[in-house]
């Protein structure tokens, strides 16, 4: 069993800091990569930042500049340093971890698990 578990999230004004954490625990043997998503009006998952265990960070156009992703590849936690926060940041927040290796008998399976999803909400 896999669980991502997302912390940090809360309320803040306009210009403001937040900074997410997240934390994948259970039997696996690595992560491919690990990342943020915001859910969007449509309920699709919009991409924030994701980083992957060798190779530059990757980041949605909307928070480039702004927002910092960190991973700690050997505690499997990534981090979100949200900085310079706008109106339109707020909402919920989910960790993804993709690529996750299991060992299933004489075989090495790949799947991909989301938190639960945390709340941010940014004021005028």
């Amino acid at each position: 069993q896999v669980r991502v578990v997302e912390s940090g999230g809360g309320s803040v004004q306009a210009g403001g800091s937040l900074r997410l954490s997240c934390a994948a625990t259970g039997d696996f043997v690595s992560i491919t990569t690990m990342g943020w998503y915001r859910q969007g009006p449509r309920n699709q998952r919009v991409l924030i930042a994701t980083i992957a265990t060798s190779g530059p960070a990757n980041y949605g156009d909307s928070v480039r500049g702004r927002f910092e992703v960190s991973r700690d590849v050997a505690k499997n936690t990534v981090n979100l340093q949200m900085n310079s926060l706008k109106v339109e940041d707020s909402g919920a927040y989910y960790c993804k971890a993709e690529g996750v290796a299991r060992a299933i008998l004489d075989g090495i399976f790949y799947d991909d698990y989301w938190g639960q999803g945390t709340q941010v909400s940014v004021s005028a």
